[in-house]
């Protein structure tokens, strides 16, 4: 009885100790890809819905492109220019997800770690809020946040 009993006690610490891992890969799995910003909102940090601000992708910039990929790898194409005279450049680096905390650290080469907080991530949709840099925009003396929604 002993033994059926200690053999339960492992077996329950192996599938709850996986538990976690599950839900990151699965994140991650869903984080794969090519994504665009479709768009960008300042939102007061009172409350997180109350729209200060809100701008939309135009032109060439609409084109522009974040890819994740399930190695750790993100590149971000930004795509410039006027009219139908559009030109692309790309940066890439590294990313990490903490799947328990919702965040998103992106860290492209030669520059500083960006962290976002993932408010929704399904096969077609997501949208961050970023974590720093974040200053009060419309007076109030509390800090607003960016939230930007992207789509496959």
């Amino acid at each position: 009885m002993k033994k059926y009993l200690l053999l339960f006690a492992f077996s329950a610490l192996a599938l709850s100790s996986c538990e976690d891992d599950d839900i990151q890969n699965y994140e991650l799995d869903m984080l794969k890809g090519e994504w665009k910003a479709t768009k960008s909102e300042v939102v007061s940090g009172k409350d997180l819905k109350t729209v200060i601000s809100t701008d939309t992708p135009t032109g060439c910039s609409a084109k522009s492109t974040t890819e994740f990929r399930i190695d750790y790898y993100a590149a971000y194409t930004a795509v410039t220019g006027v009219g139908a005279t559009c030109t692309s450049s790309k940066t890439e680096g590294k990313y990490s997800y903490d799947a328990e905390e919702k965040l998103l650290t992106i860290q492209y080469d030669n520059d500083l770690p960006s962290v976002y907080k993932v408010l929704i991530l399904s096969s077609t949709e997501m949208k961050l809020m970023t974590m720093v840099g974040n200053i009060d925009q419309n007076g109030d003396k509390v800090i607003d946040f960016t939230q930007i929604s992207y789509v496959r």
